[in-house]
């Protein structure tokens, strides 16, 4: 059976364990740093402002690819960094261009990053997905997600985390939307037996602070019920991305999809 908890609960829980985690948490080099609004420019610039928000969050060196880009406001910069980097030939989408009506997806999101600094000589980033491989345990998969969170992070570059909700309709699960958000927390470690950890992260919609788990699921996501889960779900309840397609009566979770950073 599967169940769900009411988001006001789900936003006192997380807060309640953020708070009150021992875990030593490693945060973005600049985590003042002002956060960025998509909604400046548009509803699907999740990827952009994202990516924005990690090169402003992060080192010295990182924060020289946001100096690059024209402009004084965030509505400036993104418009600038779409025209110059989003509106190319899609590197995984034939016959699409980067960015879109649909937003942009990890693959093209880093390769549009990599070419940002590439004047810079900044390390590539990388991107990689956090769905269960073969012989991976559903504790393995936390660990591994952790680690690629935090060593980007260590590595003076906020990764970004793709987010996806998915929602349990007619007996299968459905993915409805999709979302980008900067990491600018995470745990240096996790401890044996422990099935979650706590982030700290910014939305791009309205470029808000906000806390969130990850975690291992008692719900078996992305199977039949009782099959073991293919991934992690992310308790995000101050992120609310997706939530106007989901039907009176149904379910819907949201799950950390990919990762782009250093690690």
């Amino acid at each position: 059976m599967f169940t769900i908890r009411p988001l006001r609960i789900e936003a006192c829980l997380v807060a309640l364990l953020v708070s009150c985690s021992s875990t030593e948490m490693r945060f973005a080099p600049h985590p003042d740093a002002l956060p960025v609004d998509q909604l400046c420019i548009s509803g699907n610039a999740c990827g952009p402002a994202a990516l924005l928000a990690s090169y402003r969050n992060g080192n010295d060196a990182w924060q020289g690819a946001e100096a690059k880009l024209p402009g004084d406001s965030d509505r400036d910069q993104l418009r600038g960094w779409i025209r110059r980097y989003g509106l190319r030939p899609s590197t995984t989408l034939g016959g699409r261009m980067r960015w879109s009506r649909s937003g942009i997806n990890v693959e093209d999101l880093a390769a549009a990053a990599n070419e940002t600094s590439q004047s810079l000589y900044l390390p590539r980033l990388a991107h990689g997905d956090l769905f269960q491989r073969t012989g991976e345990s559903p504790a393995a998969l936390l660990k591994r997600t952790r680690s690629c969170l935090e060593k980007s992070l260590a590595k003076g570059i906020p990764p970004i985390l793709s987010l996806r909700r998915y929602v349990f309709r007619q007996g299968t699960w459905m993915p409805i939307q999709g979302h980008f958000v900067t990491v600018t927390g995470a745990p240096r470690g996790i401890g044996p037996g422990e099935s979650s950890f706590p982030i700290q992260y910014l939305d791009p919609i309205g470029g808000k602070s906000c806390q969130g788990l990850v975690r291992i699921s008692d719900q078996s996501l992305l199977r039949q019920p009782g099959e073991p889960s293919a991934c992690l779900e992310a308790v995000v309840p101050a992120s609310r991305f997706g939530i106007k397609e989901v039907r009176s009566g149904e379910i819907s979770v949201v799950v950390p999809a990919a990762v782009i950073g250093r690690w």
